[in-house]
């Protein structure tokens, strides 16, 4: 699930992969779109970076291990290692992004005592981007493993508390929402949905940040329950909301309800404008920019 709250990067030195929430992001369409990243971020991992979002996912992984190898610092490693995750998530490898993952949730909680808060917290952070990834590759049993113990590490956050308990509440209803709609079980999807809006209600300060992924949940249920009426209406109740507007996944969700619908060249045209605004190393990439190539008969490049 896609928290709005910016992630702290592993040190000011080492930029982390672009993930700052984990359904949106991006930029506009161009002929050849290139990674929205920092300019501070080392020259080779944006090079690997616009490797894996060009489908040269191979080539992108043996740069990524180099990275992996001659890491200076165990920070510099971690971020090498969540980028190499996401490398796989580009091939909807739900088990390598794991292994990866673990790795940089390892780092963290070698970080527990000096920074508490966001050790917690990117804990979690860590275990739902795994989660995410398996998800999108239709692993529901491993997506739900993962959202859980994401929940479970980030709770975990003692006080002062960055990150409320009511945040990591809904997160996991959304989640769980989601997974339950890809089973085909409306009624708990549906269940899941009243916890998600009972967090929300429970936080005023949360829900300020979190509101504008709420109607993603229930027009994600709609789609997947097979209430296309209802997902075209909150795809683009969602799409418009401010914070929403280039999100590369939400626009490609409203492009299969539209391909669901019959609608093919609305859905086609939708299609090509979400993968270009898949410019970033993160999950909602990783599932938009191959799954258009396939849809669209793109080339890799």
């Amino acid at each position: 699930m896609i928290s709005p709250l910016h992630l702290r990067g592993i040190t000011s030195a080492v930029v982390m992969i672009a993930a700052a929430s984990l359904a949106p992001d991006v930029m506009t369409a161009q002929a050849a779109p290139r990674m929205a990243v920092p300019a501070a971020m080392p020259a080779a991992m944006r090079e690997a970076s616009q490797l894996d979002l060009r489908g040269e996912t191979k080539q992108a992984r043996v740069m990524f291990q180099k990275m992996i190898d001659s890491a200076p610092t165990p920070a510099a490693k971690a971020a090498a290692q969540r980028a190499m995750a996401m490398s796989y998530a580009f091939d909807r490898d739900c088990a390598n992004t794991v292994k990866y993952e673990s790795m940089v949730i390892a780092y963290w909680a070698t970080r527990e005592q000096a920074e508490p808060q966001n050790a917690f917290y990117q804990q979690g952070e860590m275990a739902n981007e795994a989660a995410r990834v398996c998800i999108d590759a239709g692993d529901l049993a491993a997506a739900e493993q993962w959202y859980r113990k994401g929940y479970e590490l980030g709770v975990k956050e003692p006080a002062p508390q960055t990150h409320p308990k009511s945040l990591w509440d809904y997160r996991l209803a959304h989640a769980l929402g989601r997974l339950a709609a890809r089973k085909g079980d409306k009624a708990e999807a549906e269940r899941q949905i009243a916890n998600a809006r009972r967090a929300l209600e429970s936080d005023t300060a949360m829900a300020a940040q979190q509101e504008r992924f709420f109607p993603y949940l229930v027009g994600y249920v709609a789609l997947y329950t097979n209430d296309l009426p209802t997902a075209e209406a909150q795809f683009t109740k969602a799409i418009a909301l401010r914070g929403n507007e280039k999100d590369p996944f939400m626009h490609a969700l409203l492009a299969i309800t539209y391909e669901r619908m019959g609608r093919t060249g609305e859905a086609n045209a939708l299609y090509r404008k979400a993968y270009d605004m898949a410019t970033s190393h993160n999950p909602p990439s990783a599932f938009v920019r191959p799954m258009v190539r396939e849809k669209l008969g793109l080339a890799a490049g």
